[in-house]
């Protein structure tokens, strides 16, 4: 399953040299993974008061190949290529234009919104995450 998400960067995103400063990349991949669920209607907020669940970051592994600079317009690339009973893993990628910037593997839990330990993913939501074979 893969999503291409856009972004604008911001003079807000940036150090004092116009570069994007290296934690604004972990946000847009943030929202790419939200819109990401949202392009299959799940909503973050609906999940927690629906069902009780809360997706969160477990690892993340980032490498920066070339920087962004202010006023770039970014794609942030999202494949999901693993879903498990509670995990989720990620590859972000992001380009401008053709240009690979930065690269990334990212595990996301699901946990219980009261008792934050790892819970199984339910089922509805498993099916709109099934993987190819």
């Amino acid at each position: 399953m893969e999503f291409d998400w856009p972004v604008q960067v911001y003079y807000e995103d940036t150090d004092a040299g116009g570069v994007v400063y290296h934690s604004q990349y972990l946000n847009f991949m943030e929202r790419a993974r939200t819109e990401f669920l949202r392009s299959l209607g799940l909503i973050q907020t609906k999940l927690k008061q629906d069902l009780g669940i809360l997706f969160v970051v477990r690892d993340i592994q980032i490498r920066f190949k070339r920087p962004a600079k202010f006023d770039d317009v970014l794609n942030v690339n999202t494949r999901l290529v693993n879903a498990g009973r509670s995990l989720l893993q990620f590859e972000q990628d992001i380009y401008r234009d053709s240009e690979h910037l930065i690269a990334a593997k990212v595990d996301v839990v699901c946990i219980g919104a009261d008792s934050f330990k790892p819970v199984s993913i339910p089922e509805p939501m498993t099916r709109l995450l099934v993987l190819p074979t």
